[in-house]
């Protein structure tokens, strides 16, 4: 139910759900959503405690558990989702963390695509073999190499599409498919693509998680994260996991993400419509090796991506001629665009992986995954196109 009553209308479109989906207002009928900011709640008795927490009776008891301003946000992202529950996390690694924990143990097999952020790679490469998991890496596009890899029982299987910083595209309905033939689950991380422009639910993908610090919050303000799947996952894999270790959403976190869904379609048509302008027109620079970007035909996976998304996303990268000292001059002699390691701003956000976001991997590591130190990847705001441009340009000419 809404707020006032209202049923929520299952024949909403998108931009209405983003807008009054989960929306439950208190006694006060208030417009906005309220931020309860509580760390607790008080019972009528001690026989109401009792009842609450032995679970006769469904209510709130903790904001580590629960909380009313948490739950519209994750009701709105199921709506948009089209997923069966949503449980909303501190932040994007969290949700990462404890979306592929809630479900291994000590001895079970995650396989996972090498093209991973670094942050993923380090929970996959080093934080779970030390609990026991075995896990092996994989070229997300090569079809034979998870095949290979999943003859072999296996409990989970963990991939980035597009990928970041390299934006490569994985065939989800294949590797879905050769997921649950080895008995696992599919755990998408689908931060780069956003709910708005692809489904993995609807690809086959078990369990999907954003970090909603990027393009859902969109404006750089709080960090969240945001785990969706079945009922049946979170009952019983995920939320004895999330009640008793905490890595719960503030709820004033949480109001802002709602306060960032409400325009985030809006925004990535945007985000879309300029990043492809900027696509075209760096393709035609001197200095560029080359440009990748799902939109463009040049790369590998056009077809796929152009199958599995609505739009084609608003981070590129491009590989500049003379390595870091080129990148790093570019880097340094843009005027307007921002040096960060975030994405899906509306401010435009450049970052340099194979120092920030990669460092911690090997060269020959980076160099396997296409990560050079000429590679510059591009988050590309809500700007005017052309000042992005002209602001790229006087750095390349510099």
């Amino acid at each position: 139910m809404a707020g006032d009553g209202k049923k929520i209308d299952p024949t909403w479109r998108t931009q209405t759900k983003l807008v009054r989906g989960g929306l439950g207002r208190s006694e006060y009928r208030e417009t906005a959503e309220a931020i309860y900011m509580t760390s607790g709640f008080v019972y009528d008795s001690a026989e109401d405690a009792e009842n609450a927490f032995n679970g006769s009776t469904d209510r709130y008891i903790y904001t580590r558990y629960g909380n009313p301003t948490v739950t519209t946000f994750q009701k709105r992202m199921c709506l948009l989702e089209g997923a069966e529950n949503c449980t909303a996390t501190s932040s994007g690694m969290s949700a990462v963390f404890y979306s592929l924990l809630a479900l291994l143990r000590a001895g079970d097999r995650l396989v996972a695509s090498k093209a991973l952020f670094g942050s993923c790679d380090y929970i996959v490469s080093e934080l779970l073999p030390r609990y026991g998991v075995e896990t092996e890496l994989v070229s997300g596009t090569n079809i034979e190499q998870w095949e290979r890899a999943l003859t072999k029982p296996t409990q989970a299987v963990f991939v980035e599409t597009p990928s970041n910083p390299t934006l490569e595209i994985i065939d989800l309905p294949k590797v879905a498919e050769l997921t649950h033939a080895a008995g696992a689950k599919l755990v998408v991380d689908n931060v780069v693509a956003t709910p708005i422009l692809q489904k993995p639910l609807k690809l086959g993908a078990d369990v999907v998680i954003y970090s909603a610090t990027k393009h859902i919050d969109g404006q750089g303000r709080a960090l969240a994260g945001a785990i969706l799947g079945t009922q049946e996952y979170y009952d019983e894999c995920l939320q004895p996991f999330i009640r008793h270790t905490g890595p719960s959403c503030s709820p004033f976190n949480a109001w802002l993400m709602l306060k960032g869904l409400e325009t985030l379609e809006l925004r990535v048509e945007r985000h879309c419509r300029n990043t492809i302008a900027v696509a075209h027109w760096l393709e035609k620079q001197h200095g560029i090796d080359k440009v990748i970007y799902p939109g463009l035909q040049s790369h590998p996976q056009y077809d796929i991506a152009k199958k599995q998304m609505n739009d084609s996303g608003s981070v590129l990268s491009f590989q500049l001629e003379g390595g870091k000292k080129r990148a790093f001059s570019v880097l340094n002699a843009l005027r307007m665009i921002d040096i960060s390691n975030n994405l899906g701003d509306t401010k435009s956000i450049v970052t340099h992986p194979a120092t920030t976001t990669h460092q911690r991997l090997t060269p020959e590591g980076r160099g396997e995954l296409g990560i050079t130190d000429g590679l510059v990847r591009l988050s590309v705001g809500l700007e005017d196109p052309q000042d992005i441009k002209d602001d790229l340009a006087q750095a390349l000419a510099r």
